[in-house]
């Protein structure tokens, strides 16, 4: 997935409102910018930081710049939580995830369940059957190596593991994806002390039939394309 060009450096000066960042540029600019993360963002927006902004110069946009990524130590980590599902709809066009191969066919935003809209929905080919693909985005890493999520309580992401497990109990695949956006990663863990009913709700899906899988990206200033298939841990 491409990202805006060009990016431009700066200081994160703080993050309030959920999606307000306030930012000191290089150039000696202080901006206001959009912040499409509606999380909590542990780990990832600390003040002084060093981010990057797009400029998009859309006039009907409020806000003349957006947040697209932050650097800790020498990782750059997109902060976006709209680019996992454009990153894993190219994957699967590619062929890059083995698991996801052999349909001819995708659709994404599609009602299902009670009032849900499953990110990815892959059909026809050589599968007889459908498969239901949620992808959640993962930037959070407190420990070196590791990647978590949540990074806070999300009930909703509770409520789309009990929609997935309600589609694999009927019979039809359901696969649960998570994206880290960050390449210093090599496995993932539920953050169960941040929200032990995700954790809980991701076990009893996966004891449903939900398939799990877990990828990390590689990140430039440019581009963010997924990588490698990490390791799951649930103990």
């Amino acid at each position: 997935m491409q990202l805006p060009s060009p990016l431009l450096r700066g200081r994160l000066i703080k993050r309030y409102k959920r999606f307000l960042a306030d930012i000191a540029l290089d150039d000696g600019r202080e901006i206001t910018a959009h912040c499409a993360n509606p999380g909590s963002m542990l780990g990832v927006a600390l003040p002084d930081t060093r981010v990057w902004v797009h400029e998009h110069g859309n006039p009907k946009r409020k806000l003349a710049f957006s947040w697209e990524m932050v650097e800790i130590g020498t990782t750059l980590i997109p902060i976006n939580t709209i680019n996992p599902n454009k990153i894993v709809l190219e994957a699967v066009e590619a062929g890059a995830i083995p698991k996801l191969t052999g349909y001819d066919s995708i659709r994404r935003e599609v009602k299902y369940g009670e009032a849900s809209r499953i990110d990815l929905l892959l059909e026809g080919g050589k599968h007889r059957h459908p498969c239901y693909v949620e992808v959640k985005n993962v930037h959070l890493s407190r420990a070196p190596g590791l990647a978590e999520f949540p990074d806070s309580v999300t009930t909703r992401g509770a409520k789309h593991l009990g929609e997935l497990s309600r589609i694999a109990a009927s019979g039809t695949r359901a696969v649960m994806l998570f994206v880290v956006q960050r390449s210093d990663c090599t496995r993932f863990r539920p953050a169960a002390d941040l929200d032990p009913a995700y954790a809980s709700a991701l076990i009893l899906a996966i004891s449903a039939g939900v398939e799990t899988l877990c990828y990390d990206c590689e990140v430039s200033l440019s581009a963010v394309v997924l990588r490698h298939r990490l390791d799951i841990e649930l103990d």
